[in-house]
C-alpha cells in the first residue's frame, strides 16, 4: 500500500510541475490574453491543486500543439488570483471558456472536458488540426 501511495505522490508532483510550466508559458494570471492571430482563445479556469483541473493539463497541451496559431490556450489558477474567476463569473472549477477573435464568449463548459469534445467544438468553428508527421 505504501508503494502505491509513493507512486501517486510522485505522479502528482510531476503533474504539478508540468502544469506550472503551462501557467508560465501562457502568461500566468492575466485575465486578458487575446491573440490577434488566434481564431479562438481557450481559457481554462482552475487550480494546480484540483484533481480534475490537473487532468485537463494534457488536454490543453494537445489543443495547443494540434491547433497552433489557431487557438491560444490560457490557464488561470483561481485559487492564487480570483480576478479571472470574477471576470468570467465561474461557479466551479475547472471551467473552460472559449472566446472568438473579438473576445466574445461563444462556449463554456464546467468540469473535465474531454479532448474529443473540444476538437469537435473547434472543428465545427472551421478550425483544422495541424497534420501529424
Amino acid at each position: 500500500m505504501k508503494k502505491y501511495l509513493g507512486y501517486a505522490l510522485v505522479f502528482a508532483a510531476v503533474l504539478s510541475v508540468l502544469y506550472v510550466g503551462i501557467i508560465r508559458k501562457s502568461g500566468g494570471g492575466a485575465a486578458s490574453g487575446l491573440s490577434a492571430s488566434a481564431r479562438v482563445t481557450f481559457i481554462e479556469l482552475g487550480s494546480v491543486n484540483c484533481v480534475p483541473c490537473r487532468a485537463m493539463q494534457p488536454v490543453m497541451r494537445t489543443v495547443e500543439k494540434r491547433y497552433a496559431g489557431q487557438v491560444k490556450v490560457l490557464f488561470h489558477d483561481v485559487w492564487q488570483d480570483d480576478t479571472p474567476a470574477k471576470t468570467y463569473n465561474i461557479r466551479v472549477i475547472p471551467t473552460q471558456v472559449f472566446l472568438d477573435q473579438n473576445g466574445r464568449e461563444f462556449h463554456r463548459h464546467e468540469g473535465f472536458y474531454p479532448l474529443e469534445h473540444i476538437e469537435k467544438l473547434l472543428n465545427d468553428r472551421g478550425l483544422k488540426p495541424l497534420p501529424v508527421y
